[in-house]
């Protein structure tokens, strides 16, 4: 599979993207700014597979983010599975949203997608192909409401995925989006699942398990893989949820 490069890395479900591919025994690095739960992350995989490189980047950063990615490109060899995850859905009330807080939102969950992907590939082509993974989101498709510069980044990355998935097959690179339902993160435990929302949202579910980190990482792991070495769908909606998602 080759060298694999996850933004936003350090926790949550790209911990466990981290996580799942090391112990497959890819070569990963991830960027993240939160250095300690990073550091942690490393320490807790040793001796589990090759160990992981915490690169410490600030993706909204572009510039960062494009020698972040050299630098990984030159100790690990050509990007072969990106996985852009970094994100935050931080709510907000749409009449307080300044012009200075829609583009740092913008820049927050969208913009590094595009130029994380416009990064590797040329390396990721020159070495025969590869995956770039886009990670989506439920939250516009359910209409929800307390954060529009969330959801409306989170669409505009399925318009980028079928893009960037048109350009970019020519050089056997397949670009997904995945959009996962309401995933039982250690943040979402502390921040956002009530248990008046872990009702709601298991009593909108086809199965009554919460996903999982994990969940998604194995999805992640599938779309990476040759397995899928023809497959270039635009979205793959992981939710329990029956009038939006499969599995």
């Amino acid at each position: 599979m080759g060298t694999v490069l996850i933004t936003g890395g350090g926790s949550g479900i790209g911990a466990a993207f981290v996580e799942a591919f090391v112990l497959q025994g890819s070569r990963v690095a991830f960027l993240d700014i939160q250095n300690e739960v990073s550091q942690e992350l490393v320490q807790s995989l040793s001796g589990k597979g090759p160990e992981p490189i915490y690169v410490d980047c600030d993706v909204t950063d572009i510039s960062a983010l494009k020698n972040a990615i050299q630098q990984v490109e030159e100790e690990l060899g050509a990007v072969r599975v990106l996985i852009n995850n970094a994100a935050s859905d931080e709510r907000h009330n749409p009449e307080e949203v300044t012009p200075e807080y829609w583009e740092n939102r913008l820049k927050v969950n969208l913009n590094h997608h595009f130029f994380a992907a416009q990064a590797v590939q040329p390396k990721m082509a020159k070495a025969g192909g590869g995956s770039i993974i886009n990670m989506g989101s439920i939250s516009w498709h359910l209409a929800l409401e307390f954060m529009p510069a969330y959801t409306t980044s989170k669409a505009a990355i399925e318009g980028l995925t079928v893009g960037l998935a048109r350009s970019y097959g020519k050089d056997k690179i397949r670009v997904n989006c995945i959009i996962p339902g309401s995933v039982r993160t250690p943040r979402q435990v502390k921040e956002i699942l009530t248990p008046e929302y872990e009702k709601f949202i298991t009593g909108q579910q086809c199965l009554p398990d919460q996903i999982l980190p994990e969940d998604i990482a194995q999805l992640a792991l599938f779309l990476a893989s040759d397995q899928t070495r023809e497959g270039c769908a635009p979205a793959e909606i992981f939710s329990w949820m029956p009038e939006l998602g499969h599995n």
